[in-house]
This record gives structure tokens, C-alpha cells and sequence, in this order.
């Protein structure tokens, strides 16, 4: 008998391991596992009986009553392998009698075994993971080969094998645990190496950098996928021209960055062009086509009015036919629960349907489409964007020997000529006179009597509000609607500020969709005749006028920043505070929040378009100096967009934007002395306006 050394620890002493035939097997009570997780046990039995069995059952005799063994054994860890085995016997692709390799355990506690089996192990790394699917490629096997043998999708196999484009120097940081795998997946995104240790280095200066950021700094010179651009010409489009599409990881087979701008630039603009001329063909006297068309380009130009063309009887029919299938499936899954997938396919088929009929198609008069022209335009999802028949004030037709700009008709000079006043046709002083004769009133006579009737009807008009009102919405209708060649007697007007080259992509905004859709649907309702304008809008509800006049009076706001230009009768200083004080006293009454009405600050709309010092105060001002310190070391364009994502969500809004301070308001009859902050160098009694989106 060997002597134990004092202080000496035993000798590790392993359960014995034999082979054991399957029916001496019973499943224990004793597993810990009760939730099902991982592989299915139809799965793993495929997996064996195509690999054979890789781990040993772990087991423990099963003793009598007498504490003498049964000779069967309980399985109380490896319960899905058994169940597994139980599965293949069943269907009599293993025999009852095969024996199993099994770990033999009689001491401890069953339940502590089972605990330890499944506590104990550790998944495979990612990283491993993608370094043994390589080598399998390598050894012969497709991707979708490793799919079906280890029950994953081909997707998950290429993603693994995507990492071979990630730099074997960031694959070691990843594999010493500093960095995510969602940051390691962010960098397959680019298979350039160097650039991808680039932007390690620059982000992991920061104490975290998501793996959005990481794709942003790789792809900044390419275009995004959903790109409306990329969606009017179709990804296929531009992978058929030769163009290479980046993924990451995350990526589908739908989404991707172009790395090739100029490109997509060209296809754009070549299937553009071709729509252009399909549109011109039509018989339009002008087409303009363009991404981006400036805000207010249809302003000026009057819009003329089609006739939409009705349904047939057969259509009508089937129009029918289609919204009676849609109510009776709608009643039929009223109860809110997942629909069958053939029945929402059938949901959407037959809204397809009803959208195509109820599209009413437009005509238009030929005379009218030759001196009109039609826009097209992106909108903001990539879908084309067309408004028909704009016709220029160049383009508008005079009739032979009528001005229409004075109303006057030539006649002859040896007569004078003739002008029309009141209903009454009268010829000029210098006309031919008979005795006999009832002259027409003298030219002085006629103004001295109207502006008589002037001053009388503005009186009357002055006691009768309700009547004043309908005058004033009347004229701002025609300003607004029959801006060319008709005049009211109410001589007042909506002037509408240029915005057009102010701002990129404003017809595309949220508020110009609006402004546009429903200016839109007035001028449908309005006459198009100017001699029904006034019974049309006295005929409205009290509410709909009050919209009516709401919508007119709007399009004249102008709270546009413009730098002083000195006298001549041009802007000055005291003119624009004055404006931009009117415009905060505005919004102060509406209520409006450019954060809540969907402004937000980006890299391209304001951070990357200011010095260093603002970004840095804007971010201090929305988080706090601990957020500010993290980008102070960055370079401008990487701290602009660092901040636009400190930024979201915060409601931040740079001062122009700002809903102004009750303090700060100013009352009626107020002077306005001096510039807003915003404008001034904000030097003391310096009021040089400040270039605030060229910093």
C-alpha cells in the first residue's frame, strides 16, 4: 500500500467508459434541461446518423430496491442525444441493440452531472467558427453544403466567410475580445484593409463605437441602397452596367452601398431622358427633368386643368367586383388574427387593383398642352414624380389685336383708340365729333366719377366685415390661383418669396408635400372660369373659407434670412430683423417647433457646415460636456457625423431654428432695434449680418 504524502492532493481518479446496448438505456428524470433550445432533435439525429455519435451518453446504473442493479442504465445528462437515438430506432435506421458509448457514473449527485454538462461547455467562437467553415471550403464542400450539415442557413455560412475580408489584424483584436462581433461584422463592409485599420484607429478612441458608425466611415463615398436614386433605376440596373455593390454582414441581397456615384449618376440621368421624351411625346410644348427640381419652379406659371376621363361600364363593373371581395374578406379575418399568407397575397392583389382603376386618367386640351409643359422629379422614396401643365408667362396667348396685359383693343389711329370702362366703349378726345350724335363720357369725367365710387365702396365695405372678408379672400385667391392677366378690385395680393435656390431638396420635404397636396386639392374645387370665383367662395362653409384664406395667407410668409444689400430700395439691416422678429412672434402663435415638425441635424444639413467650435457647443448644449470632450479630437467631417448621432433625439435645433423666449417677443407697435443674435458678429454694437451656413 502506497503511503499519501503529507499536504499531497489525490490523484484524479475518471469514470470508467463502456459501450452499452440502446434498449438497457432509460431516459432520467433527473436532467436539468427542460426548455427546448438549439437544434431539434430531428436535426441532431440527422447530424449522427450522418457523423455517427461525437459525445458519450453520461449515465448511471439503475439499482433496486435493495440497492443491487437492474442493469439498465439512466441517462441524466445527454438527454437530447438519447432522445435523438431514440428517433433512429424508431424509424429503424439504428438497431435497439446498438451500443452506445457511455461515461459510467456512480458517485456524486445526478442532478449536480446534468448541471455541470451543460454549464461547463462553451459555444464555438464566431471567429472559429468562420476559420473551420474556410477550411471546409477549402476542402471541397460549397457553402450550402456546410448549411445543411450544420443546420444553418446559406446566409449565416456567408456571413461567417465574409469575415476573410476583414483584416487578419483585426481579426486578432476581435479574437482578444476587443471589439464586438457586430463592430468586427461592420468592417466586411469594405475589403480594403488599410482603410479598415484606418477607422479602428479612429474609433477606438471613443469609448464605444456602434457598428453603424464603423459602416458610415467605410462607405462615406458611396451611395446607400434605398437611395432614391438607387431605387428609380433599380439595383439589377446598376450591377448590370458593371457597377460593384459592399455588404457587410448585416447586409441582404437588397441592400448594399454603390461604390460607383458616377455611375449611378448616369443611369439616372439616362432613364430621366428617355421618360422625357416618352412625356414630351404626349404633346407637351416643354419637359424639365431633373433628381432635384428647385422649390416654387411651378410658381408663376399658370396651371392648366384636364378632364379626367370616366370610367367604362366595364371597368366600373370590375371596380365593383374588386371592393365587394375586399369587404367580404374584411369581414370574414375581422377578428385581427395573423391572415393566411394566400389570403393577404389576394388583400394586396386586389388593393393593386383597386388603385389602378380609381387612378383617373387626365386629358388635356391639344391647344393647351402646345404652349404647356410638364416636371419631373424624384420623390423622396424613388418613385417618378410628374406635374402636367405649367404653362410659362412667355407662353400665354394674346388675342389678335387685344392686349391683354392693359385690356385695351387697337383700332384705328385716326379714330384714337378705343377702351372699355364699365361696359361702356368710348374713343379717345381726339375722335371725329357729330352734333347730333350721344358722344361716349370724357376719359377725366369717367375717373372723376369712379373714384368717387372708390372712396363710396370702400366706405361700404369698411362697415360691412362679412363682406370684406369674402373681398379679401376673393383677392387672395387670385393671386394665388389666376396670378396672370386678372385683377380684382380689391387690390391686394400674396407675394411669394423666391425660395428656390435657398435650400436642396425642399419640394421634398414633409412641409412643401403638404403646402403642395393641398394646394392642389383647392384649385381642383376652385372654378376655373375668374367670373365664378366669387359665388364659388361665398357658397363655402364658414370653416372651409377660413382654411381657404389660412392657405393663401400662408404661402405669403417669408421668414427667409437674406444678407443686407443698402439702399436703392433693396433690404436692409432694420428690415430683415424686422422681418425675422415678425417671423418669431409667428411661430411663437402657432405654436411651432422645428424639432417636433421633423428637423433634425445632420452632417449635411447644418454640422458640416459650421466650424469645429459650433459642433462642439451643439453637442454641449444637447448632452453635456462629458458627450462634447469624446469628440474634441476628431476631424471636422468625422465629428460632424459623430454628432449627428450624439444629437438624435435630443429636439436640438441650431438658434435660427429656435422657437423664440416669451421675453424676447415683440409686442404690436414695438421698434425693433437691433439684429437677432443669430445675425449679428456678436461684437457689441457690431451688426454685420454673419454668414451662418457658410461657417
Amino acid at each position: 500500500m502506497t503511503k499519501k504524502t503529507s499536504g499531497q492532493l489525490p490523484k484524479l481518479v475518471l469514470s470508467s467508459s463502456r459501450d452499452i446496448p440502446f434498449n438497457q438505456l432509460v431516459l432520467s428524470q433527473k436532467n436539468v434541461r427542460r426548455v427546448k433550445a438549439g437544434l431539434s432533435i430531428e436535426d441532431l439525429a440527422e447530424d449522427i446518423y450522418r457523423r455517427t455519435l461525437l459525445q458519450s451518453l453520461n449515465v448511471r446504473p439503475v439499482v433496486d430496491d435493495d440497492g443491487k442493479e437492474t442493469g439498465q442504465f439512466e441517462v441524466p445528462a445527454g438527454g437530447r442525444r438519447y432522445r435523438a437515438l431514440e428517433l433512429l430506432v424508431r424509424r429503424k435506421r439504428m438497431a435497439k441493440d446498438q451500443p452506445v458509448p457511455c461515461v459510467v457514473r456512480e458517485a456524486g449527485i445526478a442532478e449536480e452531472d446534468s448541471l455541470a454538462e451543460n454549464v461547463m461547455r462553451v459555444a464555438l467562437h464566431p471567429l472559429d467558427q468562420f476559420r473551420a467553415f474556410s477550411a471546409l471550403i477549402e476542402a471541397g464542400l460549397s457553402e450550402d453544403d456546410i448549411a445543411a450539415r450544420f443546420f444553418v442557413s446559406g446566409q449565416t455560412v456567408r456571413q461567417r466567410l465574409r469575415l476573410a475580408s476583414v483584416s487578419p489584424r483585426l481579426l486578432e483584436v476581435y479574437g482578444e475580445d476587443g471589439m464586438t462581433l457586430e463592430q468586427l461584422m461592420a468592417f466586411s463592409v469594405n475589403d480594403n484593409h488599410a482603410r479598415q485599420e484606418q477607422v479602428w484607429e479612429q474609433v477606438n478612441q471613443a469609448s464605444h463605437a456602434p457598428a453603424y458608425h464603423i459602416r458610415r466611415l467605410l462607405t462615406e463615398d458611396a451611395i446607400a441602397a434605398s437611395d432614391r436614386r438607387v431605387r428609380f433605376i433599380g439595383l439589377d440596373s446598376y450591377i448590370e452596367a458593371g457597377g460593384h455593390v459592399m455588404r457587410d454582414l448585416f447586409s441582404s441581397d437588397e441592400d448594399g452601398w454603390l461604390q460607383d456615384p458616377a455611375l449611378v449618376e448616369l443611369l439616372v440621368s439616362e432613364k430621366l431622358s428617355e421618360i422625357a421624351q416618352e412625356i414630351g411625346g404626349e404633346g407637351w410644348k416643354w419637359v424639365e427633368a431633373a433628381i432635384d427640381l428647385p422649390y416654387g419652379c411651378e410658381h408663376g406659371k399658370r396651371r392648366i386643368t384636364g378632364t379626367t376621363v370616366p370610367l367604362t361600364d366595364e371597368e366600373q363593373a370590375r371596380l365593383d367586383a374588386l371592393v365587394a371581395e375586399y369587404d367580404a374578406l374584411g369581414e370574414q379575418y375581422q377578428d385581427g388574427g395573423d391572415l393566411p399568407g394566400e389570403v393577404d397575397a389576394r388583400l394586396a392583389a386586389i388593393d393593386a387593383g383597386i388603385t389602378a382603376l380609381t387612378r383617373h386618367q387626365v386629358t388635356y386640351d391639344p391647344e393647351e398642352m402646345a404652349r404647356a409643359g410638364v416636371f419631373v422629379s424624384l420623390a423622396h422614396d424613388g418613385r417618378l414624380r410628374i406635374d402636367r401643365g405649367f404653362v410659362r408667362p412667355e407662353d400665354e396667348p394674346v388675342a389678335e389685336g387685344k392686349d391683354a396685359e392693359a385690356g385695351t383693343v387697337s383700332g384705328d389711329a385716326a379714330t384714337g383708340t378705343i377702351v372699355s370702362v364699365g361696359g361702356q366703349v368710348q374713343t379717345g378726345e381726339h375722335a371725329g365729333e357729330e352734333d347730333d350724335a350721344i358722344r361716349p363720357l370724357p376719359d377725366r369725367l369717367v375717373a372723376e366719377l369712379t373714384a368717387e365710387r372708390t372712396l363710396a365702396l370702400r366706405d361700404a365695405l369698411a362697415n360691412a366685415p362679412d363682406a370684406a372678408f369674402l373681398a379679401v379672400l376673393h383677392a387672395l385667391c387670385l393671386s394665388v390661383f389666376r396670378p396672370h392677366g386678372i385683377h380684382g378690385c380689391v387690390q391686394i395680393g400674396v407675394t411669394q418669396a423666391w425660395l428656390g435656390n435657398a435650400a436642396p431638396a425642399l419640394r421634398e420635404t414633409i412641409w412643401s408635400q403638404n403646402i403642395q397636396a393641398r394646394h392642389g386639392q383647392w384649385a381642383q374645387r376652385l372654378p376655373s372660369e375668374p367670373d365664378e370665383l366669387w359665388s364659388a367662395i361665398a357658397g363655402l362653409a364658414h370653416e372651409e373659407q377660413m382654411a381657404l384664406l389660412a392657405h393663401c395667407a400662408s404661402l405669403g410668409v417669408n421668414a427667409l434670412f437674406e444678407p443686407a444689400k443698402g439702399y436703392d430700395g433693396r433690404i436692409s439691416e432694420r428690415g430683415i430683423a424686422q422681418r425675422i422678429a415678425a417671423a418669431d412672434a409667428l411661430a411663437a402663435v402657432v405654436g411651432l417647433d422645428m424639432a417636433e415638425a421633423g428637423w433634425i441635424p445632420t452632417a449635411d444639413n447644418y454640422l458640416g457646415r459650421v466650424t469645429k467650435p459650433r459642433i462642439i457647443e451643439a453637442v454641449r448644449e444637447a448632452r453635456g460636456d462629458a458627450a462634447a470632450a469624446t469628440i474634441g479630437h476628431l476631424k471636422k467631417g468625422d465629428m460632424a457625423r459623430e454628432a449627428e448621432r450624439l444629437l438624435e433625439g435630443t429636439g436640438w435645433l441650431p438658434e435660427p431654428l429656435r422657437l423664440p423666449q416669451a421675453d424676447d417677443e415683440v409686442q404690436p407697435g414695438e421698434e425693433v432695434a437691433d439684429l437677432p443674435d443669430f445675425l449679428a458678429t456678436g461684437e457689441a454694437g457690431d451688426h454685420e449680418p454673419a454668414a451662418i451656413a457658410a461657417e
